[in-house]
């Protein structure tokens, strides 16, 4: 092969120590056939599912790079859909943890997604601030709307009717006609962003939550309804509401930009508001599946929950109000006083509950209610926890009880600092709060210990015991076996940034903001309490400096030791007689992480002005300085025994370096946030890294050689892929742009398809050429001559030519079928249009075919219509395809009107069977009821 250096690849292996992302949102799904038993959430670019009750993970739905953004169960449970940062959107087979269908169409992160009553359609909007339908059984894009100005913060589809309720942060909440797909109204009285919304009472009122603590409430009147049947009553609702809505019309003038004519639809006027008590904004706004109970959040850790009446039970509270108005007004004055002025308060039907306190910040919710009356709620939160709540809405004073709580598995505060045991199984990771201890190969916690908030660690020689120094200057020892502190000194006046391990094994050193470093050894005190003796730790030396010390390292032979000062330099001293050495300056701003590699020749230095310079220790020369990351190098790390390093940076990618050829090797990309530090496992096989994501990662070395060239290449490809997603979008000729558009978008795939199809015609002109030709010679020879077929079409089984490219049009995905015909040139249409003709006359795949043949001749229109050559075509395509169409309606109709029979059998037989059983168990009712009689005479 000629390779100059053979390098390792290092592979993501696992993501943990995350629950769920603040990020994301939770969302409830059935696990088992028991409904709300388990809880899915956003992990980074992944969906984890857990189950409640045992406080497992249960199902991992594997993402792609993109982190997971909004979460959407469907009707049935089976599956759930996930919208990712990019704008995309996979649906996930929730059994089989599968992804079936994937959707691309907005240019920025999915904040709202909705299915509606059928679980058919999708509705998802985005930052990009479109809204777009989706049909999941066709696993296509209908179409988009456009209208907002800002992110799109709630979608919602009507049950009754054809309907959809879009609010964004634009402060509209708009309202459209998806029949005509059109926005015909906007609701314009709020005065700051809509951040969520919610369909109340039947789908006759709306709730919007803002940037103030009122819960705006509006009523939905439908006109349409009115005008069909004008001897239909008024319902109850609408009854006990409309003096307050008609009250309320002459200031809606003001608030709304009253559309006039559009008014034939829906009528929506501000009814009041209910006051929430938090004072921020609302977070999240929802009601359960049920509709009975609405629930929101702000920005703090408390769940507000409201009950909303049913029709039936505000008209007994009107009754109730009525006889007491009756009495009052007896009381008052013989005379009976006119009952018009009843009417229940918007508070007397939207009644508070109660208040679910969280333990920290609640990021999302989601509840379920039970049909005894228990709601159970599910709380994800900013600290990496997920609790679960139940409230007993049918006891006097509600009170909610936490159910359970999963938080073992994973720290409430960014990970600062992670170690390695000497046998490559343990890992050490410690935050502001904790410090845990996890099985590599389980990736299980093993240990939580208490601690303050550390910055360094490591285990002590032995792996039974770890040391971590803390923000305030203390070294905390820690016993590993019984899981307890065993001691803490005040070892700094300031943080203690740094630690290291001396080579012997027998002491270590340390370096903090006091301008002091410091050398420990280890000890074996005995305690009074105990036989047995302890290790301790003691200062055996000091070294006083000019400036805050931020790290240090000793170099392999214990000979050196280097200190990373404040003041931009690392200087070097002997470890014997702490006389000075070096000073290596350089860098324009401190170096936060240095490593000197095993055999004591280098030492590399990471700094917070982006750059990592490699230096030779022998003279303290400069090596090279490699640009490395786009923020401050967090972390440096040389892999055992070689001259390869790895950096961490505020970027979030964490990088592999040769420091003898200076190159660039890998880049590990996966955290989405900024990595904060990394550890090396001591035979070089595994990578840990921690991040601002929560998440901790492992990378693993793989035996599969790295080539630079490959790797540069598939570097250039992937930013060549993103720069054609980024391009303009194509355009259809004469059309301007709308209220409406076409739900996908260009991406790499759809080019590719269009390729696809381009390569199948050229092969379909070039064979028919050939096959003419071939004719010729035959009837030139007068014999049969043999035909060589296309090893394309024998690998497909010896089909035609016209067959072939059928094939390939079947591959296409469906949801992204439009965008790869908008982008395929038109000198391929004509040909396109004639194999229409022939696969339609033989009845091949009508619908797909049908699709595109009017998506062809909707963008094309123009070269089409003025093309004598394919008037005969089109003649002929009008011909079969409606002949064909018609077929396949019928088709339809009969398998229709056939499963409707069978289904009213099923129920015929249902019922008789119902009534036996209810019949058996009046019987049984009846005989207890006897018995019971019997007893009590006995008893008398």
């Amino acid at each position: 092969m000629g390779l100059s250096r053979q390098y390792l690849r290092y592979v993501p292996a696992a993501l943990f120590g995350l629950l769920g992302s603040a990020g994301g949102n939770a969302a409830m799904v059935a696990l088992g056939g028991e409904r709300g038993r388990g809880v899915a959430v956003a992990a980074c670019e992944h969906v984890f599912v857990w189950d409640l009750r045992k406080g497992e993970k249960v199902l991992i739905l594997k993402g792609l790079k993109q982190e997971a953004r909004y979460l959407c169960p469907s009707p049935d449970g089976l599956h759930l859909a996930v919208g990712y940062e990019d704008g995309s959107i996979r649906i996930f087979n929730l059994l089989s943890g599968e992804a079936s269908v994937t959707f691309n169409g907005h240019k920025a992160a999915v904040t709202a997604m909705q299915y509606d009553q059928l679980g058919g359609r999708l509705v998802s909007g985005s930052k990009d601030t479109d809204v777009i339908v989706w049909d999941v059984i066709n696993e296509s894009g209908l179409y988009r709307l456009k209208g907002h100005k800002d992110a799109v913060t709630q979608v919602l589809f009507l049950k009754e009717k054809n309907l959809l309720v879009t609010s964004g942060k634009d402060t509209l909440v708009k309202w459209w006609d998806l029949d005509t797909q059109h926005c015909f109204k906007t609701l314009v009285g709020h005065r700051t962003e809509v951040w969520g919304m919610a369909l109340i009472s039947e789908e006759k009122r709306l709730i919007t939550g803002t940037a103030d603590s009122e819960l705006r409430v509006w009523d939905i009147s439908y006109i349409q309804e009115e005008v069909k049947d004008p001897d239909e009553p008024e319902s109850k609702k609408s009854k006990g509401s409309s003096p307050v809505a008609e009250k309320n019309t002459e200031e809606d003038e003001t608030l709304e930009l009253d559309e006039g004519p559009e008014e034939r639809l829906l009528k929506c006027s501000k009814v009041g508001s209910i006051m929430r008590e938090g004072r921020d904004r609302v977070v999240t706004l929802a009601t359960d599946r049920t509709g009975k109970i609405l629930a929101c959040h702000g920005t703090d850790s408390v769940l507000e929950v409201f009950s909303i009446l049913s029709q039936e039970e505000v008209q007994k509270k009107l009754e109730k109000k009525m006889k007491k108005a009756k009495k009052k007004a007896k009381k008052k004055s013989e005379e009976e006083e006119p009952e018009g002025d009843v009417e229940l308060s918007l508070q007397e039907e939207i009644q508070r509950v109660t208040n679910v306190k969280a333990s920290a910040k609640i990021k999302s919710f989601d509840m379920i209610l039970s049909p005894k009356g228990e709601l159970k709620v599910v709380l994800l939160l900013q600290n990496n926890i997920i609790e679960s709540y139940l409230l007993n809405l049918s006891a006097q004073v509600p009170q909610a009880v936490r159910a359970s709580k999963i938080s073992i598995g994973g720290h409430r505060s960014d990970v600062r600092t992670l170690a390695f045991s000497s046998d490559n199984i343990a890992i050490l990771s410690a935050s502001a709060e904790s410090v845990k201890i996890w099985n590599r190969s389980t990736l299980q916690c093993i240990r939580t210990m208490d601690c303050e908030y550390a910055l360094c660690s490591f285990f002590v020689p032995g792996d039974r015991q770890v040391i971590v120094g803390t923000k305030t200057g203390k070294l905390q020892l820690y016993d590993l076996a019984s899981g307890s502190l065993m001691e803490t000194l005040n070892a700094h006046d300031g943080a203690v940034w740094s630690i290291a391990l001396s080579p012997d094994q027998r002491g270590f050193v340390t370096g903090g903001a006091d301008k002091c470093v410091k050398f420990w050894e280890f000890e074996l005190v005995k305690d009074e309490s105990s036989v047995q003796k302890r290790l301790s730790m003691k200062q055996v030396r000091i070294l006083q400096l000019d400036e805050d010390v931020l790290c240090v390292r000793y170099s392999p032979n214990q000979k050196l030791l280097a200190v990373s000062l404040l003041d931009c330099t690392v200087k070097i001293f002997y470890t014997d007689t702490l006389k000075f050495f070096l000073s290596l300056y350089g860098h324009k701003l401190p170096v936060l992480c240095m490593d000197i590699s095993y055999d004591g020749a280098l030492i590399a230095t990471g700094s917070a002005d982006r750059n990592v310079k490699i230096w030779g220790l022998d003279f303290g020369d400069c090596h090279r300085s490699l640009f490395a990351h786009d923020d401050s190098v967090m972390y440096l790390q040389f892999v055992a025994k070689s001259h390869l390093f790895f950096t961490a940076g505020k970027d979030g990618k964490i990088k592999q370096w040769d420091a003898d050829k200076f190159e660039h090797i890998q880049t590990l990309e996966g955290h989405h946030q900024e990595v904060w530090c990394l550890a090396l496992s001591p035979n070089g096989d595994y990578v840990v890294s921690a991040s601002h994501d929560k998440s901790l990662r492992l990378w693993e070395r793989t035996r599969e050689p790295l080539v630079l060239e490959e790797e540069r290449e598939m570097q250039r490809e992937a930013e060549y892929e993103e720069s054609v997603a980024k391009e303009d979008q194509p355009v259809v000729a004469g059309e301007t742009q709308g209220e409406t558009g076409l739900a996908g978008k260009k991406t790499i795939e759809t080019i590719k398809a269009a390729e696809r199809i381009m390569e199948a015609i050229e092969l379909y002109r070039e064979e028919m050429a050939k096959l003419k030709e071939h004719k010729a010679i035959c009837k030139a020879a007068g014999k049969e001559v043999p035909y060589p077929v296309n090893p394309i079409l024998r690998a497909y089984g010896n089909i035609t030519p016209s067959e072939y490219v059928l094939e390939v049009f079947k591959k296409v995905r469906s949801s992204e079928l439009e965008e790869s015909l908008l982008v395929l040139p038109f000198s391929y249409v004509p040909d396109l249009l004639r194999l229409f003709n022939e696969y339609i006359r033989l009845g091949a795949e009508v619908e797909l075919l049908c699709r595109a043949l009017l998506f062809l001749l909707k963008i094309h229109f123009g070269q089409i219509t003025t093309n004598q050559m394919l008037v005969t075509v089109i003649e002929n395509l009008k011909k079969t395809t409606i002949s064909r169409v018609s077929e396949a309606r019928d088709v339809l109709g009969f398998n229709m009107a056939g499963l409707q029979h069978l289904k009213r059998e099923i129920e015929a037989k249902d019922e008789v069977m119902f009534f036996a059983d209810a019949t058996d168990r009046f019987e049984e009712k009846k005989r207890k009821r006897k018995k019971k009689e019997k007893m009590i005479l006995a008893v008398v």
